[in-house]
């Protein structure tokens, strides 16, 4: 399917997990793709290699979008490599795990920097050019925590993908008569190095089966499970959605207001 011919997409943290994959979709529906990068070059080039093996135009930049300059520099990069972005992927994210009454005000604060302003940087940097296009596509990675699920130590985690939800909203109400459309995908328990990483094989084990269990489809999710929704959202398809905040978590049970 190449709804997506002609379009460049910006992809925030697409070296890897979600992002890596989103990456991917897109380049299947046919957008050059540019992977935004904070740290992990070699992996953020990967990513790249495996658009351009799709027949596809990509180039990566180093980013991080938690520094509003740095973000305004990328959006100038993305459009002298591969044209401005009529797509962007808020997926760049950071998870502290931490208890509500113990929790570090640095990784706090840097979480907020990074999931809340970083998506806000990310859009205003590339509406304007949208707007005089009068067609584009902003959407933004959020989590079934920011509703509700009822997993220990993602509270304030949960804080910043809820103001995510707010955002999407109200950027929705402002951008949307301009032919923007604005959405959220909120995703489930992911196989992700974000939430895998700094456990043992036994943790492991024990969360995935865990998850599993209180999900209706048996399983956990695979960064693909996201970033097929992702691309939906992205296509000339999704026109008539906006503002929506679209799960995608294998019929998880563990909310709050059901446990």
């Amino acid at each position: 399917m190449q709804d997506l011919e002609g379009k460049t997409a910006l992809v925030t943290g697409g070296s890897r997990g979600i992002g890596r994959a989103v990456c991917l979709e897109l380049a299947h529906r046919g957008a050059r793709v540019a992977v935004n990068y904070r740290s992990r070059a070699t992996e953020a080039e990967a990513t790249a290699a495996a658009v351009r093996d799709l027949g596809m135009s990509a180039t990566t930049i180093q980013a991080d979008v938690s520094r509003r300059s740095e973000v305004i520099a990328m959006a100038k990069q993305v459009e002298a490599d591969l044209g401005a972005p009529d797509i962007l992927v808020n997926n760049a994210g950071l998870l502290h795990s931490g208890e509500l009454l113990a929790y570090s005000e640095d990784e706090f604060d840097s979480m907020w920097r990074t999931n809340v302003k970083g998506v806000l940087y990310c859009s205003e940097a590339v509406a304007p050019e949208m707007i005089r296009r009068g067609w584009g596509r902003i959407v933004n990675l959020a989590s079934n925590a920011a509703i509700g699920t009822a997993m220990a130590g993602t509270t304030l985690y949960a804080v910043t993908k809820g103001a995510v939800l707010t955002l999407t909203k109200r950027m929705a109400f402002e951008l949307s008569p301009k032919g923007i459309t604005v959405n959220a995908v909120l995703p489930g328990f992911t196989k992700t190095d974000m939430v895998m990483s700094g456990k043992t094989q036994d943790e492991l084990d024990r969360l995935l089966e865990n998850v599993a269990e209180r999900s209706l489809v048996g399983r956990t999710g695979e960064p693909e499970d996201i970033a097929h929704l992702t691309g939906f959202l992205c296509s000339p398809a999704s026109g008539f959605i906006t503002g929506q905040f679209m799960m995608a978590d294998g019929g998880r049970q563990d909310y709050l207001t059901r446990v």
